[in-house]
């Protein structure tokens, strides 16, 4: 018995050992796909065969920030999967998860001024791949109890890779259990496959679903690497290097990968590779960051500054519209909005930025506020010294939201919002003139 029939035989009796969903982990890269794709035919022949099934889900995560030429091929595929699954009766399923808008990598990097990843702090893939499959995955648990989820993991990949899946303990199936994801047991079915016998079999057999596996042959051959995977916890490496990854990973020197798609004719990525490399530049410049970490006690350097914030948005609203297509999603634009609000800014800075490229109707609507041409306030402003446009949204400020002060601790909420106001300004002072000491 060849190693592929040995390997669909033991899939095949994986599969009517009980009752428990499958969820395949799909990536788009040559390991996830020959996996998903011995799955699909498993179930095309227990269909075949009179055989009653189970559901099967196929998960795939975008970050909002892999390189394009990937996440467009992986979600026409899932989409293609999806509709031929359908058509062909078969009980399975797709799903491409994303990240939630506090957890996209701009709300991060732009709302909150986080600095680009590094290889000591990845709290991008936190954010942008873990949890949302957990999401995903913990919502299949819930409605059926357990699962077995199946990676395209294999022992020849790395020595270290080989070495920990040597260590772990399986059953009688090969299963062992995951190490985060509570009721869920972790398949491997092609664990002990050469990359050769990857590439032998996706060569052999076209996929099930329809159409041909060359556009992903040629990504390979353009990248010259190995493929990002569906990451589901803090053990797996990251996509950076020679690996499909994001395009604004900056855990890596050099995005090998992002590289060899431009060498080989994709030079409209040129500009994102730029953005990276500046992005990695200017995380080192201390005059960009704040003294203080997001505590507010410990020792810096901290979050980047307001002003660098500004000019992170509007060069990455530059580079889109430049490149012609989007980098930055409507919600984290909204995120975006309301961190500064809370923040730092009261005069709706990322609004008036995204306006200048179009994208203002992603954003709250602007704070209103009372007209300047009120002569009154125009000239107590003025005898005072006093900023009219704070003078402005503290006057709003007392009129929309603390017309009555009888309710408890109304007072104490009108000096803390009043106090948040007159902080905002000084801070906006002090971007517009550094230099003057307030």
């Amino acid at each position: 018995m060849s190693k592929l029939e040995a390997t669909k035989e033991s899939l095949r009796i994986l599969y009517e050992s009980d009752t428990r969903p499958w969820v395949v982990a799909y990536s788009g890269g040559k390991d996830s796909t020959a996996v998903l794709q011995l799955v699909y035919e498993l179930l095309m022949e227990e269909q075949a065969a009179g055989k009653s099934g189970k559901p099967v889900f196929v998960v795939s995560s975008d970050t909002g920030v892999e390189a394009p030429n990937v996440a467009q091929y992986v979600s026409s595929t899932l989409s293609q999967i999806g509709l031929s699954a359908k058509k062909q009766r078969l009980d399975l399923s797709v799903e491409l998860v994303t990240p939630e808008a506090d957890e996209e990598f701009w709300s991060k990097l732009i709302g909150l001024g986080y600095p680009p990843p590094t290889r000591w702090f990845r709290w991008c893939t936190t954010n942008m791949k873990i949890k949302p499959s957990r999401r995903a995955i913990d919502a299949i648990t819930r409605k059926h109890g357990s699962v077995i989820l199946l990676l395209g993991t294999r022992s020849n990949e790395s020595v270290s890779r080989g070495n920990a899946i040597a260590a772990r303990e399986t059953n009688q199936f090969g299963l062992n259990r995951h190490h985060e994801i509570p009721d869920a047991l972790v398949a491997t079915p092609i664990v002990d496959w050469t990359t050769d016998e990857v590439w032998d079999y996706l060569y052999s057999y076209p996929p099930p679903w329809g159409g041909s596996h060359d556009f992903m042959l040629s990504l390979y051959r353009q990248a010259n690497g190995g493929e990002c995977p569906v990451v589901l916890d803090l053990n797996t490496p990251s996509c950076g290097g020679s690996r499909f990854g994001c395009w604004t990973c900056t855990v890596v020197k050099e995005d090998k990968s992002m590289q060899g798609f431009i060498h080989s004719g994709e030079e409209k990525l040129q500009p994102l590779a730029n953005f990276r490399d500046w992005l990695k530049a200017i995380r080192e410049n201390a005059e960009r960051r704040s003294p203080l970490r997001r505590d507010g006690k410990s020792a810096g350097p901290g979050p980047f500054n307001p002003n660098t914030r500004m000019e992170i948005l509007e060069k990455l609203l530059t580079l889109e519209q430049g490149v012609g297509f989007p980098l930055i999603s409507d919600e984290s634009l909204a995120f975006i909005q309301k961190t500064w609000r809370e923040e730092f800014d009261y005069s709706d800075m990322a609004r008036q930025i995204a306006s200048r490229f179009g994208r203002e109707n992603a954003m709250d609507k602007p704070f209103t506020c009372l007209q300047s041409d009120d002569p009154l306030l125009e000239v107590c402003a003025r005898d005072a010294d006093f900023p009219l446009e704070l003078a402005q949204r503290l006057l709003d400020t007392v009129k929309s939201q603390y017309a009555y002060l009888d309710r408890w601790g109304a007072k104490t909420e009108l000096e803390r919002d009043i106090t948040a106001l007159i902080e905002k300004d000084i801070e906006q002072a002090k971007l517009a003139d550094p230099a003057h000491d307030l």
